[in-house]
């Protein structure tokens, strides 16, 4: 987990203590998992190791109700290749809302997510609200990047963003947000954005998201997208996406030039009824100097009794960059009210380019769960993988999940 976490950690449980008098409620999982496979990293190793993930919220921590802490973390030990001891805490945190009935705040570390960027920070956000049709939100802290073998970076690696959004619309969602990554007082990111959805007639949603990078003078995503659901078991998808790859201004990467990437999809969902669920799509891709790709999907699912559900997909992509196409099966029997196996198959043939034969990738994988009580199961998953590179690639895990 890093000597970094615990200042952090011990902040978090130290205000555990005083919430005794009001009866704070604990809930969350324990994911306990053993898992087997290779690791293709060190050479293909076999590796071991037994992992623990843990997600937990207290509440009821202070008389009004107004305070919380949410956390979530995985810890692992492997057995076989010398890795040992390894951890990662993805977010633990304070939350207190209504102050005044009219700011929620969090403390500590947690995700946060604005229409112009996304990061997991070590520090605050906090949203201004109950005060007309648009809220506000700040934020700002440590940026946490995860490497290989845990946290990499340093103090010097912050984030900062606000934005301002609509509330209280029913047929409306807008926000428009800015972004920014610091490295040692550096400006590596800088990024406004905005998002928006948009409900007309009872039948159509208008959506779409665009971030412009500042410090590459560039958009660097542009989507926009229309559904239209004539009825509740019918849904047609139309969206128009581009983006424009772009890196922190201290990567090396960021003076290398780049193709924009372009995509247009269609896509139709239709449930027939209880049994029978299809859909259909056609993706047309665009990656600059006349590359271009196609990519057909379909789809159904079937129930055919009750106990049983069975997905089936295939899909066909040809043009930029070689060829593919191939197929999924999967089904899941629900034995009892307790117990559920499942079972899939995965079947793909690819070409990487003109020069070179097709290759095929199988995958076989079989499956299940058990409720041992309300809130406690076992599932288990092994499955083996035959490509160009492997003759068999088996791995497993086995978990045991808590809820509490």
């Amino acid at each position: 987990m890093g000597i970094k976490q615990v200042p952090l950690l011990l902040l978090c449980l130290s205000m555990l203590p005083a919430t005794a008098g009001w009866g704070a409620e604990i809930h969350g999982r324990s994911s306990t998992q053993f898992q087997s496979f290779n690791n293709e990293l060190l050479g293909d190793e076999r590796q071991i190791e037994l992992s623990e993930y843990l997600r937990l919220s207290v509440t009821n921590i202070d008389k009004a109700g107004k305070f919380s802490i949410h956390g979530y973390g995985r810890g692992s030990q492997d057995f076989t290749n010398g890795e040992g001891l390894n951890g990662r805490l993805y977010y633990l945190y304070g939350d207190y809302r209504d102050l005044f009935d009219k700011i929620d705040f969090k403390f500590g570390r947690q995700f946060v997510n604005l229409a112009a960027g996304s990061a997991i920070v070590d520090g605050i956000q906090a949203d201004l609200k109950n005060v007309g049709p648009v809220a506000f939100t700040v934020m700002g802290g440590h940026d946490v990047i995860f490497g290989l073998n845990g946290e990499t970076g340093d103090a010097g690696n912050a984030v900062i963003g606000m934005s301002a959004y609509l509330v209280g619309q029913k047929a409306t969602d807008l926000e428009l947000s800015w972004f920014r990554k610091y490295d040692g007082g550096n400006i590596t990111r800088d990024i406004v954005g905005g998002s928006f959805k948009q409900y007309l007639l009872n039948s159509l949603k208008v959506y779409g998201n665009a971030k412009y990078d500042t410090t590459a003078e560039a958009f660097n995503e542009l989507l926009g997208g229309v559904k239209y659901f004539p009825r509740s078991d019918l849904v047609f998808t139309g969206e128009y996406y581009k983006s424009y790859a772009t890196f922190d201004t201290t990567s090396i990467y960021s003076v290398f030039a780049v193709n924009d990437y372009t995509e247009g999809v269609f896509r139709v969902d239709y449930n027939l009824n209880n049994m029978v669920s299809l859909k259909l799509g056609y993706n047309r891709q665009w990656y600059g100097d006349d590359g271009h790709a196609n990519v057909y999907e379909a789809g159904a699912s079937f129930r055919p009794i009750e106990p049983l559900k069975v997905n089936v997909e295939y899909d066909n992509r040809n043009g930029y960059y070689g060829n593919t196409n191939g197929f999924i099966i999967d089904a899941n029997y629900d034995l009892n009210k307790v117990s559920q196996i499942g079972a899939g198959f995965t079947y793909d043939v690819y070409q990487r380019d003109s020069l070179t034969g097709e290759e095929t990738a199988r995958r076989y994988w079989l499956g299940g769960k058990y409720k041992v009580a309300k809130n406690i199961a076992v599932s288990g998953r092994i499955q083996d993988d035959v490509n160009a590179r492997y003759d068999n690639n088996v791995s497993g895990r086995l978990a045991f999940d808590y809820d509490f």
